[in-house]
């Protein structure tokens, strides 16, 4: 058996080399970078052939020195630039300082942060995490409590809601609720109590959520991975009265869209809506390490007790310091006004490109996506994008995601839409 896993990991490194090496001969210095990668490192990722060792706001450099875009943004974790400096001060200035407590014990920072925090947002509590699929998790097991202790549900059977082409992680939980094969495959037995409904189809969620065992919907906004699918106007507003209606908690996914990244703080503030959970992650650290969040008021919140959820990191006052900081630049610095100003023109000048080229351009502020021909190979569009100076990710085979860092500025927009533009067109 170890012998036919040996030969199909050898088999899938040699698909990954073949492809690579279809995009031209890398640089000595690059395929060092990659074959070390390679040689020590788990397979379970594809990255576009390209070392970075540099970022300055919106830009990345390799190892060669060759200066590029993000289009990126380390999938909307470094909203406000690469490196920011102020949050470099304050992590290195903590850093001195204490890093980690655990929650065995208080710290002075962690206080200060869930009050700056639940007082920006407008809810009663913030449970602090690490990663995003951390939050997710934790919503689950908050919104299960609710469903038994606050709902009535009876004991084991809560259900809980997922849109299909969801993306929230990869851990079990997360899997549990996936439509993706790929992410899916491989990997059961499921998360019981996980039911799927299609995505901005109100008919849909009002059907599932007349069942009474029914506790929570988790929904992105708009959703990332599958492509920066945008729902129709009003599909938030629908899910917010749906949920209400029906006793069921409506979970906000802003992991990704959240922070500034379509031109508000929060993606929901496009149709008014307050979500009874607010996930939060990437760039609540700005892209230094990994911060989380879940937001609730004390009737969701408080259904948890002390053992019964937690994390080592989670709330650490590197974290909280870090944190804290990352705000105040996004609203001090008017990133999220950029990104609403910017991410019209980016979208605008996207839809004069011919449409035998790219089929679809959807989005919303600075977070947008190409949906380009299925004759071309998305891949291959990428790679050329990166020999023109610009760096961006296929996903689900003829989408590329567009989502530079929120501190852009207009000139250097329009340069790098002058690059994706000049790439798409060579393509014709």
């Amino acid at each position: 058996m170890l012998s036919r896993l040996a030969q199909s990991f050898q088999k899938d490194l040699q698909i990954l080399v073949v492809r690579a090496a279809s995009s031209g001969s890398l640089t000595a210095a690059t395929q060092k970078v990659v074959d070390r990668e390679s040689q020590y490192g788990a397979h379970n990722y594809h990255p576009l052939p390209v070392a970075l060792n540099k970022g300055k706001g919106v830009h990345l450099w390799d190892v060669d020195g060759k200066q590029y875009y993000d289009f990126l943004s380390a999938y909307s974790a470094v909203n406000q630039g690469h490196c920011h400096p102020r949050i470099a001060k304050a992590l290195k200035k903590q850093a001195d300082v204490l890093t980690l407590t655990s929650r065995a014990f208080h710290s002075t920072l962690l206080g200060e942060y869930e009050e700056f925090v639940t007082k920006l947002f407008k809810y009663d509590k913030v449970l602090p995490m690490n990663t995003g699929v951390e939050a997710g998790e934790t919503a689950c097991k908050l919104a299960r409590r609710w469903g038994y202790k606050v709902k009535g549900i009876p004991n084991n059977k809560a259900k809980i809601l997922f849109a299909e082409e969801n993306f929230w992680g990869r851990t079990l939980a997360a899997i549990s609720s996936s439509t993706d094969p790929t992410s899916y495959e491989g990997f059961g037995p499921f998360m019981p109590g996980f039911e799927i409904i299609p995505y901005n189809n109100l008919a849909a969620l009002e059907k599932a959520t007349q069942d009474p065992e029914v506790c929570a919907f988790m929904v992105e906004p708009i959703q990332g991975e599958a492509g920066v699918n945008v729902p129709n106007a009003g599909y938030l507003k629908g899910v917010r009265e749906i949920c209400t209606k029906n006793n069921v908690l409506f979970i906000a996914d802003e992991i990704q869209t959240g922070l500034g990244r379509t031109g508000k703080l929060l993606c929901v503030d496009h149709e008014e809506v307050r979500p009874d959970l607010v996930l939060l992650g990437k760039a609540l650290s700005g892209g230094f390490f990994p911060v989380s969040a879940v937001l609730a008021d004390d009737e969701v919140m408080l259904t948890i007790g002390p053992g019964e959820h937690g994390s080592t990191y989670g709330g650490n006052p590197l974290a909280c310091s870090v944190a804290m900081t990352a705000l105040q630049v996004l609203i001090e610095e008017k990133m999220i006004e950029n990104a609403a100003r910017l991410g019209d023109v980016l979208i605008n000048e996207l839809c004069k490109l011919p449409q035998d080229i790219v089929r679809m351009v959807r989005g919303k502020g600075l977070f947008c996506a190409v949906i380009i021909n299925k004759k071309f190979d998305a891949w291959e569009v990428c790679l050329r994008l990166r020999d023109n100076g610009l760096l961006a990710k296929p996903t689900h085979g003829d989408k590329i995601r567009l989502a530079p860092p929120l501190v852009i500025t207009e000139d250097q927009l329009r340069d790098s839409i002058d690059i994706i533009k000049k790439t798409l067109l060579s393509f014709g």
